[in-house]
């Protein structure tokens, strides 16, 4: 009875410690709309690019973003994935490696994948996407409900249907997105972004990528959150207009809004050494038939191959992974609660945690 009595000891103790070893107090879950994996890890694509149907302006493109090799032109193109993530962090999507990141859901757009990203769980009857509130509890719902991180959770996004996604009624948070402005006592640097987003409006998305990520860190430095949900929109949008030009900035300049974040979250007290980034998109895009990287869906093939990232205190910085395994977008909100601390549950059968993403 007494060993048995010490073994029960050492385990509880045993799972303190593990808990007590998270170095993670913060987590930010970052997306950027169907941007494909294949830019992601070879960069520009030269079939693409040599295709007058979608490039305006090729020699820009080449000088800004081409490089020799594949890696060459991968850095240029997402310099913080690259220079900081496949350092310090860990990148996982690279099918040429037979390294695989797959959506559950069978619809491959973006409701249905960012309700899989947020609630773990891809629900069928979730095939639209209409301003309809999720039923689903997201895991920025259910951190919300901890009394560690009450009021301490929040959203911004480019797109305007994310109050419904994270069904902000329900939960509480604050979720600002598309064509909202910014509410109570304003900073200098609210004000003139407000007036930016009233009198400048985006002609392919709801709102700028710009307006959505000034936003939101002016939020972060006022509100200091530990849970921050950040996704940028303007690849997907560039990408069904055909530009692909223009889809490759808006990617280089969602890379940039993250690795400025990132240096924040590195020169603040409460962000420090206490910060993991979760980053991903939402869907893939076509590859096979070169017209149809402008699309996605389930009458485009691959489009429910995606990509993701992690970078953070408790994250081992194993790099770019090119061994074969394969994850899946329903294992992001575990992951999230569980480097908190906390199991997620919604009373869904949702994704496993992702084990190679906390020490």
């Amino acid at each position: 009875m007494k060993q048995y009595c010490q073994s029960i000891l050492i385990f509880f103790l045993g799972l303190n410690l593990a808990f007590a070893q998270n170095k993670t107090e913060n987590v930010f879950i970052i997306t950027t709309d169907g941007f494909r994996w294949q830019e992601m890890f070879g960069g520009v694509d030269t079939t693409i690019l040599k295709d007058d149907k979608f490039v305006r302006n090729r020699d820009r493109i080449k000088n800004a973003f081409v490089g020799k090799t594949a890696e060459e032109s991968r850095k240029k193109l997402m310099p913080f994935m690259w220079d900081t993530v496949a350092k310090e962090g860990q990148l996982y999507g690279n099918r040429w490696a037979g390294n695989k990141v797959n959506v559950m859901n069978p619809y491959w757009f973006s409701y249905p994948g960012y309700n899989e990203i947020l609630s773990g769980y891809a629900d069928d009857s979730i095939n639209s996407n209409d301003k309809m509130y999720n039923k689903n509890i997201t895991v920025l719902e259910f951190l919300n409900k901890q009394p560690k991180l009450k009021g301490k959770v929040a959203a911004y996004s480019t797109w305007d249907v994310f109050p419904y996604i994270i069904n902000d009624k329900r939960s509480g948070i604050p979720v600002n997105s598309g064509k909202d402005l910014v509410q109570g006592n304003l900073t200098e640097k609210e004000q003139m972004l407000n007036e930016i987003l009233k009198n400048y409006p985006s002609l392919a998305s709801d709102r700028h990528d710009f307006i959505t990520y000034y936003l939101a860190k002016e939020y972060i430095q006022k509100n200091k959150p530990k849970v921050f949900f950040l996704s940028f929109d303007e690849t997907d949008e560039f990408a069904h207009e055909a530009k692909y030009d223009e889809y490759l900035f808006a990617a280089n300049t969602a890379d940039k809004f993250i690795g400025d974040l990132w240096s924040y979250c590195q020169s603040t007290t409460e962000y420090k050494g206490k910060t993991t980034f979760l980053i991903l998109t939402d869907h893939g895009r076509g590859d096979k038939i070169k017209s149809q990287w402008t699309s996605h869906g389930q009458k485009v093939s691959d489009c429910y191959q995606i990509w993701m990232a992690a970078i953070g205190p408790d994250t081992p910085a194993l790099g770019e992974v090119k061994t074969e395994g394969q994850l899946f977008q329903n294992q992001i909100a575990k992951t999230a609660a569980k480097l908190l601390g906390y199991e997620f549950d919604n009373g869904k059968p949702v994704g496993r945690e992702i084990n190679s993403v906390k020490n």
